[in-house]
């Protein structure tokens, strides 16, 4: 079983800026490709930082305070940086929680020598995550139970509720019960485990 990585689900066709972009070119970049934020690259596609809509917001109220400094006119000004990227060997939900952690909703995707390769968004997260009970259970019964541990057919009852996992029956050792447990979870859409196994070494007679 292998869960899901970034470069799998990104987007490789991505929209970008460079640190000269005016305020004007990049309003019609976001309205034109209807994104709500962009990567700011050098020349040589290395990404320096991300710029967004809602950082055009703020500087049009610093504007409309009086307070514009120069340099703003263009992306430079108003670009976040560093930008926070991820690689696309890295698991979707780390990606996930890198997003979390940091409060962004994109991440730019670079490859070994930090050049931008694509771009990874909530939206791309959701279409992982926003999975049926029935496609989680039947990628845990085959994947998990079948093909990585080789339990007998119908020897763990797999049952999904919103995501919860909950594994019912009887395995050969404690170590199975671990191994199942934490391969569960590793299962896009996964969000709990509940554990009712039993290893076969730890019961009576």
């Amino acid at each position: 079983m292998k869960p899901r990585t970034v470069g799998e689900v990104m987007t490789r066709e991505v929209a970008h800026a460079c640190r000269d972009t005016t305020f004007a070119d990049l309003m019609l970049l976001l309205d034109g490709r209807r994104v709500s934020g962009v990567p700011v690259v050098d020349d040589d596609d290395k990404v320096l930082g991300v710029v967004s809509e809602a950082d055009l917001i703020r500087h049009q109220a610093t504007g409309v305070r009086g307070s514009r400094r120069s340099g703003t006119e263009t992306v430079e000004g108003l670009m976040s940086t560093p930008a926070v990227t991820v690689h696309p060997e890295q698991r979707v939900s780390d990606a996930a929680r890198v997003m979390e952690r940091h409060h962004v909703n994109r991440l730019p995707v670079v490859d070994e020598e930090d050049r931008l390769i694509g771009i990874i968004t909530r939206h791309d997260l959701l279409r992982v995550f926003l999975r049926t009970d029935e496609e989680i259970r039947a990628d845990v019964t085959d994947e998990v139970l079948g093909r990585a541990l080789g339990l007998p057919p119908g020897s763990v009852s797999v049952s999904v509720a919103d995501g919860v996992v909950t594994l019912d029956g009887r395995v050969n050792h404690g170590l199975d019960v671990w191994a199942a447990l934490r391969l569960a979870w590793r299962v896009d859409g996964v969000i709990g485990v509940v554990n009712r196994l039993v290893p076969a070494e730890g019961m009576a007679g």
